[in-house]
């Protein structure tokens, strides 16, 4: 997914770093606040199964994690995580192969005991910039459900574009369906910025 050398990515306050096996318990932390795993997707409801989604090989998203860099020699505080999907753009058949690789699908986690001080704003700009720089790719999207503020709040603050607004489209886990927005950003338009 990645070159070894692209990461961990570090920001004056945070490191963006791959997700370990070890790195499982401190994200269930925060993953499992109701005011967090109300906006997830997948929402494990025991660590075991929590432990066992992220042990599946066949997972296609690469998972970070947020690090709150220390101002002393301690080691630094997990503080948040985010999913990396790289994917094809959509391509007629015939040019489908230089379509491969070329978007990434972005999604995030802050623990709530850290909201507020732009530690979001500041990991996932990080990414994005590793996504095209680095990795050269040339889309980068998000999505989240409407009501979701902070994060529709943050692709904004990024300068994401707002692409689309779907009316109850997303069927929530509480059996209501909700209103959902989806985000982008091209490298051209991260370079002008």
């Amino acid at each position: 997914m990645s070159t070894p050398d692209v990461w961990p990515v570090r920001t004056e306050r945070l490191q963006v770093r791959p997700m370990t096996e070890a790195d499982v318990d401190a994200m269930w932390e925060w993953r499992r606040l109701p005011e967090v795993n109300r906006w997830l997707g997948l929402a494990p409801d025991t660590i075991a199964a929590f432990r066992e989604r992220y042990r599946d090989p066949d997972r296609l998203a690469a998972m970070y994690l947020i690090e709150l860099l220390p101002g002393d020699d301690s080691d630094p505080r997990p503080i948040g995580d985010v999913m990396i999907r790289i994917g094809d753009g959509w391509a007629q058949l015939e040019v489908a192969d230089q379509a491969k690789g070329v978007e990434a699908e972005l999604g995030w986690v802050l623990d709530p005991a850290y909201t507020g001080r732009g530690y979001a704003t500041e990991a996932i700009r990080a990414v994005i910039d590793t996504c095209f720089g680095p990795l050269g790719l040339r889309r980068v999207h998000a999505g989240c459900f409407a009501d979701n503020e902070p994060s529709w709040r943050l692709m904004e603050r990024l300068g994401m574009r707002r692409e689309e607004f779907s009316r109850k489209t997303a069927l929530h886990r509480s059996g209501e369906w909700l209103d959902g927005l989806n985000y982008g950003i091209l490298a051209e338009e991260w370079a002008a910025r």
